[in-house]
């Protein structure tokens, strides 16, 4: 070992994986939000993010779980549903030294937090912004959310067919200055794009495809919450879930692979090419709709803008942390307020 390097069980900061750790998992055995927990906390470790300048916010959802799952020693707040943008907007402006990570869900974000996804991305705001995406309402039986696909099949039958909300495309619509889209099974590809949105000064959205692996509370079951009501024997409402394997895939840039889930459904992943661009807005939305039509997710850095300004740039916000400002620093002298006073009139 050279003469001042970090021992090989460390990082930058000089930290074990294991500080990069949190609580034990609530979500379901095979969950693709468990992988994505893990892909979390090796990136996290191998960027060398101090934990202590870690700032995780959720809302509501089985994704907004995940902030628990690491950095345990971190800064965390769990939010009001759909309104973590609103925290982290104001954590980085308190702030600005803070690393603000954001774990959202497809329902926290494409439906009621929706408006708040949209003005924070054009705001800019210095945050990694993460989609635990499954197209689905996991804590609430499974219904279609907003990003299910159009013509998508529910386990009970139900065909969805209202149109999808593409979250990478509303992005990149908005102005958003890093977009990009991955799957919760593919580490290879994900913890790069992660560490990369760290490295971002502006919003970096990342929607990551993550399979719910729950069971429906189904027609049928005599142990479902129609049944038991109907048979005005209510004790209360348990669900059975059985736990799923986790889901991996590895394939080259440029190809497609389908992956087939445990309950018979199936995905295609479109990898983007080595040579495309993420700097052409329009190609990206091309690609996004090009994909759509094939029924395909394309995965990748979609977009990114490393010229824009972040919130805090914009307006003019001091270096030092306004968390650390003292009263001195705040408070206007008398002559100043004098002066300010007169040039109004």
């Amino acid at each position: 070992m050279t003469s001042g390097a970090p021992p090989a069980n460390v990082n930058s900061a000089g930290l074990t994986r294991d500080v990069y750790k949190g609580l034990p998992s609530t979500l379901c055995a095979g969950c693709g939000h468990n992988s994505i927990t893990n892909h979390l906390i090796k990136a996290l470790y191998e960027y060398g993010v101090e934990p202590h300048k870690l700032a995780k916010m959720s809302g509501i959802g089985c994704s907004s779980k995940t902030p628990a799952y690491f950095v345990e020693r971190a800064h965390g707040f769990n939010g009001v549903h759909g309104r973590m943008p609103s925290l982290a907007t104001g954590a980085k402006i308190a702030n600005r030294e803070l690393m603000v990570l954001g774990i959202s869900g497809d329902g926290d974000t494409a439906s009621i937090g929706l408006g708040q996804y949209c003005h924070m991305i054009r705001r800019n705001v210095d945050c990694t912004y993460i989609i635990e995406d499954n197209g689905c309402y996991g804590l609430t039986k499974g219904q279609f959310s907003a990003t299910a696909d159009r013509g998508s099949v529910l386990k009970k039958g139900q065909v969805n067919e209202l149109e999808t909300i593409d979250v990478c495309g509303l992005a990149i619509e908005l102005g958003a200055t890093f977009v990009a889209r991955s799957f919760s099974g593919d580490g290879k590809q994900l913890i790069p794009l992660l560490q990369a949105a760290f490295s971002h000064r502006g919003t970096a959205v990342l929607d990551i495809i993550s399979p719910c692996v729950t069971f429906n509370d189904h027609e049928g079951s005599t142990k479902s919450y129609a049944y038991v009501k109907e048979h005005h024997a209510i004790l209360h409402t348990p669900d059975y879930i059985v736990g799923g394997r986790e889901i991996t895939v590895d394939y080259e840039p440029g190809t497609v692979t389908e992956v087939q889930f445990d309950d018979g459904s199936r995905i295609l992943l479109r990898k983007l090419e080595v040579e495309y661009d993420p700097a052409n807005r329009i190609g990206a939305l091309t690609v996004l709709n090009q994909a759509r039509e094939k029924g395909e997710l394309v995965t990748g850095l979609l977009y990114v803008d490393t010229q824009a300004r972040d919130l805090c740039e914009r307006e003019k916000l001091p270096k030092k942390p306004l968390a650390q400002l003292a009263e001195d620093d705040l408070r206007i002298s008398r002559d100043d307020w004098k002066s300010l006073m007169e040039s109004f009139s």
